[in-house]
């Protein structure tokens, strides 16, 4: 489970140091990719695996599923932690999150998000400034 979050600077050669208390989920493979709002999503691979799954159980006739394979299956790359318990974030992919410097890494439960420390504070301004939408979802109201 990966819960917190962690702000850590990204080196000169794209690698990252990936928190000590998420490492041992990422042990036996990750999966890079693009997230949503222009983050970077970090999967332990067996998420992935079953995420591409479902990905692939979507049918072929329709012209969306064939893109929302398409944006998953392109962006992905696979990883692996260093000896460190860095990973290294290919430059197509960091130009994406517009990452260089400091990254906030964010815990999300099943995978984790990596995003340019200045937009994730913006971001999470935004999300405290919702709190009674998220009561409302909570409480079933949506």
């Amino acid at each position: 489970m990966f819960l917190g979050r962690f702000n850590h600077t990204l080196d000169d050669k794209g690698r990252l140091a990936i928190p000590a208390r998420f490492r041992s989920d990422l042990g036996a493979g990750l999966v890079i990719t693009r997230g949503t709002d222009r983050c970077l999503t970090v999967y332990p691979l067996s998420t992935f695996e079953a995420l591409a799954a479902k990905l692939d159980a979507l049918p072929l006739g329709d012209a969306n599923a064939r893109n929302l394979r398409r944006a998953a299956f392109a962006a992905a790359e696979p990883a692996e932690l260093d000896k460190q318990g860095r990973i290294i974030l290919p430059e197509r992919l960091r130009a994406y999150a517009s990452l260089a410097g400091n990254v906030a890494i964010v815990g999300m439960n099943t995978f984790l998000e990596l995003w340019d420390l200045s937009t994730w504070e913006t971001l999470e301004g935004e999300v405290e400034a919702q709190g009674d939408v998220f009561a409302a979802h909570l409480a079933g109201q949506f």
